[in-house]
Order: structure tokens, then sequence, then C-alpha cells
């Protein structure tokens, strides 16, 4: 005979207050109250779902009648504490208030307390949802609870304890059951996998952990539905398949394309994501996840990212990235996930919300966020500078490898490297040094970034310089335009090298397959 297959939700459901994950504050209380034999006739334990309300009242249930006595550490083997984990002891009366909401229901229920128990110590009323019983209901329950006879505890459990009555309130000891975190959800799913020897992979195991919202009940629902999902494994691949979430690489070159601040190539990234049929209010939970995580790092510089988001990759971001542009960022991409279903569709509001995060970057000294600038006057409105130098015609620019192998070694990030990636250095006379900044890149220089900049040189030359900046247009490649310029001729060879593949030549002859130029990126 086949044997039955027991959900991960009910066969990892906790038997002992040992096995609980998460809620510590409510099993310390509960572990007290039964080791000095103080227990009280009520409880009331208030949580969204998947929190742990019911389970922590069976165990309580099992605490109160162990043969072995009151105790926080029930034996789980005698026959009671065995009948309560099957759901068929007789002294536990569990009973669901959204099917019970008549006064005639309570009351039958209720006409019995006064009796003895059958088999336990206590007789136990496990109420769930018991915000949903009727007025009635709960003046007749209310008259229980003020004279409860010794042998009788309620355990009474709601998703919405707004909507009892004061007087019920008043005469329980109510426990307010938190979301568990995502980290320990995930820890936790991780310890399941690997006793019940099912390979898996760490960023799955998070997007599973992320998606259950502090619910662990539905965190074991999903971890089931993946490992079906995968074929027997639980994979990143197969999780984001199955939650609908977008790749992590399309997430990442939105957070790249924003550090570099060209928002037709950001518009152009944007839209080929539609070819995935991308969620797009999830994509901006996605963006925002990520800027969280890279505001964490500019912030503590020892944080090591997760599963889902490498160091490294978070390390870069937060070089590339300002801290005020990424707190901009954030705030944007929450706000444009909430007016998304006012937009005219939804990849509109995507596009939308991530040009207003180009267009209302701080630029120093310059307007008010509340008048954004056109995107070719970026430092129109700005507050006027000293006026920029000529460019030498006698001196030449030192090569861009050059520059940018110095930037390396200077301890310099977020816009301030920016703006030295957009410069070429055009020599060193004592303590000056002279740059040329790119014109297109006028609006990066502000009074800050030059002093952070200029600060950093110091340190590197071992003597303060000061800076002088002047706008030759022939001053030669920038590291920024450099990379770029590595990035396209990268992007070049890659769909090169694809069209040339013999198999994407057999697709082209025999189906008439077009390549999507776009879509076709280097290995990173």
């Amino acid at each position: 005979m086949t044997e039955t297959y027991t959900a991960l939700a009910r066969k990892w459901r906790p038997k002992g207050f040992s096995e609980l994950v998460g809620q510590d504050h409510v099993r310390q209380a509960l572990v007290n109250a039964l080791t000095t034999g103080r227990v009280h006739h009520a409880f009331l334990f208030t949580g969204t779902r998947g929190v742990g309300k019911t389970t922590i009242a069976r165990i309580l249930a099992k605490c109160l009648n162990c043969e072995t006595g009151v105790t926080a550490t029930p034996c789980g083997e005698c026959a009671s504490c065995r009948e309560i984990d099957a759901g068929r002891f007789v002294d536990l009366i569990e009973v669901d208030a959204a099917s019970r909401t008549k006064v005639d229901d309570t009351r039958e229920i209720l006409d019995n307390v006064q009796f003895a128990p059958t088999r336990g110590r206590y007789k136990v009323y496990l109420i769930d949802e018991v915000h949903m019983l009727s007025t009635h209901s709960f003046n007749a329950l209310l008259k229980t609870l003020e004279e409860p006879p010794p042998h009788v505890k309620f355990l009474l459990a709601t998703t919405d304890p707004q909507k009892l009555p004061v007087t019920v309130l008043s005469r329980c000891l109510q426990f307010n059951l938190k979301r568990i975190p995502a980290a320990q959800i995930g820890t936790h799913l991780r310890e399941v996998l690997e006793r019940e020897g099912i390979e898996f992979e760490p960023a799955g195991v998070a997007l599973v952990a992320q998606a259950a919202d502090g619910s662990m009940r539905d965190a074991l629902s999903l971890l089931d539905q993946l490992i079906a999902f995968g074929g027997g494994r639980a994979g990143e691949d197969e999780a984001r398949a199955m939650l609908g979430t977008v790749a992590r690489d399309h997430v990442v070159q939105l957070a790249e394309r924003l550090a570099a601040g060209d928002p037709a190539e950001l518009v152009r990234f944007a839209r080929s994501l539609e070819q995935w049929a991308p969620d797009y209010a999830q994509l901006l939970d996605e963006l925002a996840s990520l800027l969280t995580r890279v505001a964490l790092k500019q912030v503590v510089s020892d944080y090591e990212g997760d599963e889902i988001y490498s160091s490294e990759l978070i390390g870069r971001l937060a070089g590339a990235l300002g801290a005020e542009d990424v707190q901009l960022y954030y705030q944007t991409a929450i706000l444009g996930r909430r007016d998304l279903p006012l937009a005219p569709d939804p990849r509109t509001g995507f596009e939308m919300t991530l040009l207003r995060m180009i267009a209302f970057r701080p630029h120093g000294d310059a307007a008010p966020l509340s008048q954004p600038r056109a995107f070719g006057q970026a430092g129109a409105a700005a507050t006027p500078r000293r006026a920029e130098r000529p460019a030498d015609a006698a001196a030449a620019p030192v090569p861009s490898g050059e520059w940018a192998a110095l930037l390396a070694q200077l301890d310099l990030q977020g816009a301030a490297r920016q703006l030295a990636s957009h410069c070429t250095l055009i020599g060193r006379e004592g303590a000056r040094v002279k740059l040329a900044l790119d014109p297109r890149s006028r609006s990066l220089r502000t009074a800050s970034l030059e002093e952070k900049l200029a600060q950093a040189l110091s340190r590197h030359f071992g003597e303060t310089v000061r800076l002088e900046f002047t706008a030759a247009p022939d001053s030669g490649e920038t590291p920024a335009q450099a990379r770029q310029r590595a990035e396209r001729e990268q992007a070049d060879a890659a769909r090169q090298a694809f069209e040339a593949d013999p198999l994407v030549q057999g697709f082209r002859e025999q189906f008439g397959a077009e390549v999507i130029p776009e879509t076709v990126r280097p290995v990173k």
C-alpha cells in the first residue's frame, strides 16, 4: 500500500515549545507561568495568519494535560500527548468561531463547561477566530469567563482583536504574536530541507521565505509547492518561475543604469523587459529591496549581503551610487509602486517612476526637487559657480588608463567617484591638479563633491592639493567613457558570436527565427 504523503506544514508543526520558531516573548511567558504554577484561566493569542496562534494553544493544552504533570516540557509519549497531537483528545474542544456564530451554538458548547474533564486534568476550549462570534455569543462566553470552573481553561485565537469586546479582552491574558523575520524563516526552511534530504539552492529558499510574508505555515506550504514544481528540488530559477518574480539580473541592470544616470539607456532597457511580461509592481518591489541592501552597505561597511545579492555586487553598487541618490530612488520606487494602479497602464507607470528617479536626482546646490529640470539642461538652474577656465592647449591629457588606475587607489565612493570618472587628468603642477570635465556631466560638479575628490587626492599624494576644472571637449576619453566603450564592444562581440552560432543559424533557416539584438548580453 502506498504511504500517504504528509504536507510539510503538518509534518513540521511544532509539538513542544522547544521546536517553536520565533515568538520567544510568548514562549518565555508561558514557560514561566507553567513552571511557577500560575496559569491563568483564559489566554488570547493574536496575530496574522500562520504565525503560530493555534499551534501554541495546542502545545499549552498538552502542557496542562500531560500525564507526567503540569509542565513546560510535555513528554509527547503518554496517551494524552499523543491524542492531542492527533487531534482526538476528548477534553480539548476546538471551535471554529467562523462557523459557530449563533448564540445557540455557543450555549451548546458552554453548557458542558461545568462538567469535569473526561480524561485529562483540564477541559480546554480552543476557540479559533473568536472575533467572528456574535454579540449574543460573546455575552454567553463572558458569563463563563467571569466565573470559570477551576478545571477549565480558555485559549482564544484571532487575527482581528479590535473586534473583541473590551469586557472579554479584560478577562484574558493577551499575547500578540509577531510576523517571523524572513531570515529566521529561511534558516528553518533550510533545516527542514536538509533533514528531508532534498536538494536546494539558498537563493531559492530565500525567495520562498520572503514571499511567505512572516508566516511560517505559508512558507512551508510554498516550499511544498516549490519542491513539486521543481521536480524534487528547490532551486532559484524554479522559485522565481513559481512565484512570478523577475530575474535577479534584470533588477541589477536597472540599478546599474540608474547609477550611470543615462535616461535614454534606462528607458531602452526598461522597455526591453516587456518581452518577459514582468509584473511591474513586483519589479519595483525588487528594486526597492536591492536599494535597501545598498543603503545598508553604505552605512554598515561590513554588511555581507545575503543569498540573493552577493557582497561583491552590493559593494560595487554602493560605490557607484551616491547615498542621497539611493534614498531618493528607494522612496520613488515605493511611491511609484503605490501609484501604479492609477497609471494608464503598468508599463507606463513603471517607466515614469524610473524617469522620476533621474529627474529628481539631487544636484548639490541646484534648484529644489519640486522644480525638476529637463534632462538636457541638468546644470541650467544651478547656483552660478566660478567660471571654468579654457583648456590649456599646450598640455596633453594623461592617458585614460593611468587616470582610471589612480582612481582605483583612491578612497572615494558614491557620487564623488562618479565625478572623477567623468574627468580626464590634464596634469599636476605642485599643489594644483588640473582636470577636464566632460561637458555632458557638468551637473555632477558640486562644491561638496569637489571637496571630497580633493581630499581623496590629498591623502593619496600626501600633501594638500586643490582642483582646477576645465571643460575641454577634446581632452581624451574619460574612465566612464572607456567603461561604456568596453561594454559596447563586449555586447557587440557577444551578438556577433551569438549570430554566428550554428544552432542559431539553423533556427533562422528552418523556422525563420529572428534575433532581437538588445536581448543578447555578454556573460559576466
